[in-house]
This record gives C-alpha cells, structure tokens and sequence, in this order.
C-alpha cells in the first residue's frame, strides 16, 4: 500500500507512487533522472506547511530531510551557504552560533528554507522584503539532472524566475543567503481597535522596523506588534521561563485551541468567542534575539488565505471585508493578520514592482471558510491582489497573467529549463498553464 502524505493543515494529500531521500546532490539528480526516465513527475516537499496543493507529488516525491544543515558561513561578508531541506528553525539556530541572522523572517519557523522562498514566504517591514530578497545565490538540479548555479551575475533571468520559483524549475541544491550580525528585537504588543490601528498604520510602518497586527473580526478589536532593532550590544531581555510558557502555551495554543474546538462544536458561539479573545489579549513588552521574536510555536490548525494587496490600497480592503463579514452566514474564530514589505523585482514574488500589505484571513479547521474565502478574494482581486503561492485561492493562469508583469517571462524561463514539465502537478497546471 502506498504511503498517504497530507499537509499541516489538512488541506492537500497524496500517495505517491514513490518516495526519495537523497542526501546528496547527485543524490538528488539521480532521483530527478529516473524519475524522468519512467516517465513520472517529481516534487519537492518540503515539511508541508503550505496550505495550497503545491507541494502534492502525484509521481515521484522528494523528501530532502536528509539533506540539511549550514556548508559554510562567512562572517565578514554574512554569505551562508545551506543545504535545501534545512529547516528555517535549524538555519536560525546555526546562524546564531555564529553571531548572524536572517533580516528579516514571518511567524513560522518549520518551513525548510527552499520552500519558504519557493512559495514566497515574508514576515513584515515596510523598508524589509520577503525572504527571497536574501538570496544571493541557488544551486539548482534541472530536469536533466544537470546542476546549474544562478546569481544576479549568473544566469540571471534563471535567478529572477527561481528565487520565487514554486518548485517548477528543477530542485534547489543549496542557498547562499545574505546574513546580517545577530541583532536584538525589542518586541512591544498592544491592544486597540480597528478604527484606530488603520488611521495610525501608515505612520507605524513609515518609523517601526517591523509592524503587523490581528484583528479580531467580530468585535473589532486588535492587537498590535512593534518589533524594533536595539543598538548593538544591547543585552536581551527575554521573556521568562514561565511567563513564556503561560503566554505560548497555555494562552495561545492550549486555551485558544479549546475555545476554537468550542466554536465549532457549537457555530452560535463563534462570534461571541471572537470578541471574548479580543478582550482578553493583554500587552506584552520584552527583548530577545531576532528568530525568538519574530517566530512562535503554532500549534492550533487552521486553514488560510492571504493575498498581497498594493500597500496604499490595505485600508479599502479592510474595511470592505469588515462590512461583508457581517453578512457572513457562520462566525469566524481565527484572527486576520496584516502586515507589509518592500517591493521587489523578483518575477513571481507577490510584491514584484509595487510596496505591499499582507492581508491573511483564517478559519480553526473543520469550521466552515469557503464563503468566507470567496468573499476575501473577490475584494482583494478588485485592486489587483496577488495570492501567496502556499496559500488557499482559486485562480488560474489567465488571472495571474494580467497581475504579474513578468509571469510570460517565468513561463518562458520553465519551459527552456524544463520542456517536458517534469516538476509539475495539478496546482502548478493551474496557475502557471499546462
């Protein structure tokens, strides 16, 4: 009987006819030719926290957990070369042994690094861009089993179609990242309301390093994050050990979990909950380390949507999912989180060529979404949203054709690395054309 892969959320599954784990590079090639050879198609995994079916390998599924961990590090420079299965949580943990961390990162940390950039992952930063921006350089295995290097210098249209790739170009070997000296965040939560955090927020983002906020829909209220860089030798002052434990734990993924679970159990109590949590947020003020902050344990399941928006456009789409949820025929009981990045010139990244907000929506799984999903995307594709590449959405090639100015250029790129489409599947024949 074949193995069953589904994803965290439970919104993608497989049995693929077979698994690989190479721990090598040739390794990984001879995978790809063999593949090849009988005439299947092969996809990377990565650790399955894409919400979306992109990693789904319907032939031939490449597992790189064998295939981890930091090559080398150059300190003066901040170059690090990983291997692609790492883990972006292993990769914070080796660049801190060193005295170096990623500028930037989101909320999650068990992605593997080519994966997170695949996809297009970001955390926020109004002057920061998502993840990919930190590539200086990637190794790849292409359909042939060949290796090819690509950097702005080298092969460059390959490099601006691979650093947001969405695995349809060949396999990511090794990533070279541009690294900054470990830095100490100074992380302060606040509680307000929606009214509120939108008539502040361009000011935020225009003097806070990092700015993002949840807002719990039914009541309005939110809760407000400020992380910001603390000059240099600035001693961390974490959380402690029990304060973190009550707060992480207990509140966010033990308590909340069970008022979710309540939710669902019982539908008319979901609005209600939803203004309950608001008022129960409390405020929060301490330092750490960047990857302490900037991440944390997510242990509550839920489904999601989000669609990058141009970033003067935030407030319009807030406030028309504000009024269309009230028409909503169930409750919603997971918080929608806003935040920013940079534009940038990578092909298919949701922020090529513009500065943009980050709206994510979510629902606790088995509670129903989809009207309310639907819903979100229709308003964010009124003024030109993006979809993240590994999350929930419906559109087509047609689609993204008209709101990516490059997406023939990506196109153009596959089918010369890639002519027999090897590294498909059925998401992938969706949104970029079969």
């Amino acid at each position: 009987m074949k193995a069953q892969w589904t994803n965290w959320a439970g919104t993608a599954s497989a049995s693929p006819l077979r698994v690989e784990r190479p721990a090598s590079t040739d390794a990984i090639a001879h995978a790809i030719t063999s593949a090849r050879a009988d005439g299947r198609v092969l996809r990377a995994r990565g650790s399955g926290h894409s919400f979306s079916e992109i990693a789904v390998a319907p032939g031939v599924a490449l597992d790189l957990d064998a295939w981890t961990g930091i090559i080398s590090a150059d300190t003066e420079s901040g170059l690090v070369k990983v291997r692609s299965g790492t883990t972006l949580k292993q990769l914070n943990t080796g660049l801190h042994r060193l005295g170096l961390a990623m500028p930037n990162l989101g909320d999650i940390d068990a992605q593997t690094v080519s994966g997170a950039i695949s996809t297009g992952t970001h955390g926020t930063g109004a002057k920061l861009g998502g993840l990919s921006t930190q590539v200086h350089e990637l190794e790849l295995v292409l359909a042939d089993g060949s290796v090819v290097t690509c950097s702005a210098t080298e092969t460059p249209d390959l490099f601006n179609a691979a650093r947001v790739g969405l695995g349809a170009l060949g396999v990511i070997s090794t990533i070279t990242l541009r690294c900054v000296p470990s830095f100490v965040l100074h992380a302060r939560e606040t509680t307000g309301h929606l009214d509120w955090i939108l008539e502040e927020f361009d000011d935020l983002t225009a003097v806070e390093d990092h700015v993002e906020f949840h807002w719990f829909l039914h009541g309005d209220g939110v809760l407000v994050k400020r992380n910001n860089r603390v000059p240099e030798g600035t001693e961390a002052k974490p959380l402690s050990r029990v304060r973190q434990f009550y707060e992480y734990e207990v509140m966010e993924n033990t308590v909340f979990g069970l008022v979710a679970r309540l939710a669902r159990a019982v539908p008319a109590t979901a609005r209600p909950l939803n203004k309950l949590c608001a008022a129960a947020l409390s405020e929060r003020v301490y330092s750490d380390h960047s990857h302490h902050v900037f991440a944390s344990p997510r242990r509550v399941r839920f489904v999601e949507s989000e669609y990058a928006v141009p970033r003067e456009a935030v407030h319009e789409v807030v406030r028309e999912l504000r009024a269309a949820v009230k028409k909503l025929d169930h409750g919603v009981i997971v918080p929608v989180e806003v935040r920013t990045a940079q534009g940038d010139d990578i092909w298919l990244s949701t922020a090529n060529g513009r500065d943009s907000a980050y709206i994510a929506i979510h629902q606790f799984i088995g509670m129903p979404y989809r009207e309310y999903f639907a819903v979100f995307e229709r308003i964010a594709g009124s003024v030109g949203g993006r979809p993240h590449w590994g999350k929930m959405h419906t559109l087509g090639a047609d689609v993204l054709r008209e709101r990516y100015p490059h997406f023939d250029d990506f196109r153009r790129v596959r089918d010369e690395v890639d002519p027999e489409h090897v590294f498909t599947n059925p998401y992938l024949d969706r949104v970029l054309g079969a």
